[in-house]
């Protein structure tokens, strides 16, 4: 099999955990594109395996001359559009870091984009690889809940970022609840169909934008999702999964702190009118564990590498992921109308 060949644009933080599973997947970074040149250089040097790989500041450049199958897209979110149709238009397939766009015009011009090339573009969602994660889907889906009709979570976190998080107008929604909602997704199987959401700024807060949210999305089949965050609580902090509850017709299961969920269901059927109990017997939730054997930014990849060499289609393809970010602007839109608005792909 011919190695896999990728062009990195962006060199910023968060190629640190990218460039180890490239490695170890064997794949030719044929270059790495920045902005600032030093940067790129800088992320390079601690990997002895790429000395080879080119540095730029000229992406077209880069693809003309290096001719990729794959551009790996880790650039900001206001760039992806434009990264992602360029790399699209000249022959190669993407995977781009999340959220998929700043706007939902953008993110609909990299779609069309992609079927009119009929190149594939992918957005890690990283979060889907995570034994944990993925045990709570197989665990929802065995049936051992019943019918699902609310699931709720909470996430509260206090991270010191700097840099650009800070000055922008929905740090959290934009840049971190697009996990939370690409889970509720990825572990229920359920759509968004309407949104209320409200955005605020908490005092004590270092954020110049609003970085907490209350939102009630009312999903497929009637399932209601209540989600609540901010960026800036100190103390007594939740998973950066998110803390979760999901309660079906016969159980409710449990998922917190990154352990294995788990949870009560019925143990046996109503009794009689008369001979009712106030709290019916319960048992402990049968839970699926998930073998996972990659996870994070290295599941996401294997998932593009698949697709190149086996053509199966990547399930963060931007067809699905499109919707997971339409609950983002959603929301915000929700926020800043202060009613409820439905969620639009």
């Amino acid at each position: 099999m011919a190695q896999n060949r990728v062009v990195v644009v962006g060199c910023g933080g968060i190629s640190r955990a990218w460039f180890p599973p490239l490695i170890a997947e064997n794949v030719e970074v044929c270059a790495a594109v920045d902005l600032n040149t030093e940067v790129a250089k800088t992320r390079l040097a601690a990997h002895p395996e790429l000395a080879n790989t080119e540095v730029s500041d000229n992406f077209k450049k880069m693809l003309k001359r290096h001719k990729p199958q794959f551009v790996l897209d880790l650039t900001v979110p206001e760039a992806h559009c434009e990264v992602t149709c360029t790399a699209l238009r000249a022959g190669c397939h993407v995977i781009g870091e999340k959220p998929m766009a700043a706007s939902m015009t953008q993110a609909r011009k990299m779609v069309k984009t992609a079927e009119e090339t009929g190149n594939m573009y992918m957005v890690s969602q990283s979060r889907r690889w995570d034994r944990f994660n993925d045990a709570c889907r197989l665990t929802v889906n065995s049936g051992e809940l019943g019918e699902l009709n609310t699931i709720n979570c909470d996430f509260y976190l206090a991270p010191r970022f700097g840099g650009f998080r800070d000055e922008m107008d929905s740090p959290l929604i934009l840049d971190m609840s697009i996990h939370h909602f690409d889970l509720i997704r990825f572990m229920s199987g359920k759509d968004p169909v309407s949104v209320y959401a409200h955005e605020y700024n908490p005092k004590g807060s270092w954020y110049k934008g609003d970085v907490a949210a209350s939102c009630i999305f009312e999903m497929s089949d009637g399932v209601m999702f209540n989600y609540r965050g901010s960026w800036c609580a100190d103390g007594c902090w939740t998973s950066w999964h998110g803390d979760w509850r999901y309660i079906g017709d016969k159980g409710t299961m449990i998922y917190n702190v990154d352990k294995m969920p788990f949870g009560q269901v019925r143990s046996a059927p109503y009794g009689s009118e008369t001979d009712k109990p106030h709290h019916q017997p319960l048992k402990d939730l049968p839970v699926t564990d998930s073998p996972m054997p990659f996870s994070g930014f290295h599941g996401g990849l294997r998932e593009m590498l698949a697709f190149l060499n086996e053509g199966k289609r990547p399930q963060t393809e931007c067809h699905d992921n499109i919707k997971s970010l339409a609950m983002v602007f959603a929301a915000i839109e929700s926020s800043k109308k202060g009613r409820r608005v439905e969620v639009k792909i």
